[in-house]
């Protein structure tokens, strides 16, 4: 039995999900083991994968949305097949030898997964449809194509190569938001003319947290029995420029009112010189975390707008 905490829990957790579990499935063991209602991830990971799952816990629920939204992956695209979901989960669909492909044919079709790109998400998906996700209408037999999306990756890596039957291309790929890596390996498999899926897929990367720096559910439950764990504070999670406020400033600010740019100087970001609007972290002036402010530009001078009062 694993013992409750004695005091509230309000930060993050930085889990290491482990394959065979869905993202739901970990938020509910965190539940479990802290025992508390207020748990949220930060971006679905599919069950057969592993690595980063962001874990908000507490009120840091509500800061989900200002979290990074970069991510990294280590996959593993096998040739010669094609399935049902992308991925080997699915049915297989047709199934080849590939072994006459190379790592050099295929590095040659890297570059056309890298900056804007457009893609189709795989049919068993998140993604709704008329109200309804997509693998809920894959699994009815109702055959829709998920629309057309733009997302950006920003590098993707040949990181090993294995030649035989069905040969495997070790990949490490860098994206934006909504990047799906099943849809990647499908689409290079076409481009190859071999068919390709995904075989293996790593998070090493999500939202500003690292594998290198994740907890497994076992090492949670661990620390929670040695009354050791320790949330990640929104100050180490959110990655956004600090404005620091004095207590005056930071009481008005608490109850909801806006603050002129004068009052802050010289603490005002020089960045919002030219006017642009940005997201701050709010701190009091003894370092307290006080929530998630706009800096806005108004005929009337530069404006510190609450978004999110912590406390």
């Amino acid at each position: 039995m694993t013992s409750a905490l004695q005091s509230p829990v309000n930060g993050f957790l930085n889990l290491d999900k482990p394959a065979g579990l869905t993202s739901h499935d970990c938020v509910a063991r965190v539940r479990r083991l802290l025992h508390m209602k207020r748990v949220g991830h930060g971006g679905t990971l599919d069950p057969a994968a592993t690595g980063v799952l962001p874990i908000a816990l507490g009120k840091a629920t509500r800061l989900l949305p200002y979290l990074q939204h970069d991510k990294a992956y280590r996959g593993t695209v096998r040739f010669g097949i094609r399935t049902a979901t992308d991925d080997l989960e699915g049915e297989v669909l047709t199934s080849s030898p590939a072994s006459a492909l190379t790592l050099a044919q295929v590095q040659s079709y890297l570059p056309k997964f890298v900056g804007q790109i457009q893609q189709i998400p795989p049919s068993y998906s998140a993604i709704q449809v008329g109200g309804r996700r997509l693998y809920e209408l894959a699994r009815a037999g109702e055959a829709i194509e998920a629309p057309i999306r733009s997302v950006e990756v920003y590098s993707i890596e040949a990181l090993g190569w294995r030649s035989g039957e069905f040969p495997e291309l070790d990949l490490e790929i860098s994206c934006g938001t909504g990047t799906y890596i099943r849809a990647i390996a499908r689409d290079l498999g076409d481009w190859v003319e071999t068919g390709g899926t995904l075989a293996a897929l790593t998070r090493t990367r999500s939202n500003g947290f690292v594998l290198e720096n994740s907890l497994t559910l076992e090492a949670l439950e661990a620390e929670i029995q040695a009354e050791q764990f320790v949330p990640i504070s929104p100050q180490a999670a959110l990655h956004w420029k600090t404005i620091a406020l004095p207590q005056a400033l930071a009481k008005r600010w608490q109850q909801g009112q806006r603050i002129a740019g004068e009052e802050i100087s010289p603490a005002w970001p020089s960045d919002i010189a030219e006017g642009l609007p940005a997201f701050y972290q709010i701190h009091h002036e003894d370092g307290r975390f006080l929530g998630m402010g706009e800096a806005i530009a108004t005929p009337l001078g530069h404006l510190l707008v609450p978004k999110l009062v912590w406390d």
